[in-house]
C-alpha cells in the first residue's frame, strides 16, 4: 500500500457543495441589500473559510460590522440549507467505501466551518471517515498545516505515510505547508490550468485514478 492516510478537502473534492454555497451566499447579500452573484463567480470566492466568501462577495471596502452581519445572515441560512442541492460526486462514495476495504484511514480537513463538516460527512458519508475537522475558533485554516496536523496526532499515522487531496491552490498549499505530498482532483472548483499555476504537478481525473494513486496501482 502506497499510503496509510488519505486526507481529503470537502468542498470541491468529495461533495458538490457549490450551489448551496452559492445560495446561501444570495440570501445573505439579498437580505442585507447587496447585490447578489451568479454560480460561476461564487466558484472563485470560496476555498479559505465562510469569513473570507463573505469579503470576496461584498463591495471592497465594506465595514467590518456589515461583514459581521452578512456573515451571521449566512450562517443562520446554511446551517438549514446546506444540503439542499449538496451532492457527492459521482464514484466517491464508492472510492471511501474501497479504500476502508483495503484498509487506507480516511479523513476530512475543510476551511468549511466545523458544524457544516460533521453534518455533511454524517449525512452523505456516515461511518467512512475515521476523523473530519472544519474551520474552529482559535484553529489556523489551511494553508496553514494545524488542522493536518492534528489527524496526523489523532491517528497516529507517520507523515511519510499520508497523501493530501484537494480541489484547489489552498489545498496545494496546505499540503506543502504539512510536507504532504498532494493529489489535485480535475473535477472540483478550479481547473488544470489554474491549479498548475499554483504549483499542483500530480492531477486525477476519475475517483478510479485516484484509489489508484493511493493504493499504487498506477
Amino acid at each position: 500500500m502506497k499510503y496509510k492516510l488519505a486526507i481529503f478537502d470537502l468542498d470541491g473534492t468529495i461533495l458538490d457543495t457549490l450551489a448551496d454555497l452559492t445560495d446561501s451566499t444570495n440570501y445573505a447579500l439579498r437580505e442585507n441589500g447587496f447585490a447578489e452573484h451568479t454560480i460561476e463567480q461564487v466558484r472563485y470566492f470560496v476555498g479559505n473559510g465562510i469569513r473570507k466568501l463573505m469579503e470576496r462577495a461584498l463591495p471592497e471596502g465594506t465595514d467590518k460590522a456589515v461583514i459581521d452581519r452578512v456573515h451571521e445572515t449566512f450562517t443562520a441560512h446554511y446551517k438549514v440549507h446546506c444540503a439542499d442541492k449538496t451532492k457527492p460526486y459521482p464514484g466517491i462514495t464508492e472510492l471511501l467505501c474501497a479504500l476502508r476495504d483495503v484498509g487506507v484511514k480516511t479523513a476530512v480537513v475543510s476551511n468549511k466551518a466545523d458544524y457544516g463538516v460533521q453534518t455533511l460527512c454524517q449525512d452523505y458519508f456516515p461511518g467512512l471517515f475515521d476523523f473530519a475537522v472544519g474551520e474552529r475558533e482559535g484553529i489556523r485554516r489551511k494553508p496553514c498545516p494545524d488542522s493536518v496536523n492534528e489527524v496526523l496526532e489523532k491517528l497516529k499515522v507517520m507523515r511519510a505515510d499520508v497523501v493530501y487531496i484537494g480541489d484547489s491552490d489552498v489545498d496545494v498549499e496546505t499540503a506543502k505547508n504539512a510536507g504532504l505530498p498532494c493529489i489535485s482532483v480535475t473535477w472540483g472548483f478550479r481547473d488544470r490550468a489554474f491549479l498548475q499555476e499554483h504549483g499542483a504537478v500530480k492531477f486525477v481525473d476519475s475517483p478510479g485514478g485516484l484509489f489508484a494513486e493511493i493504493c499504487g496501482n498506477n
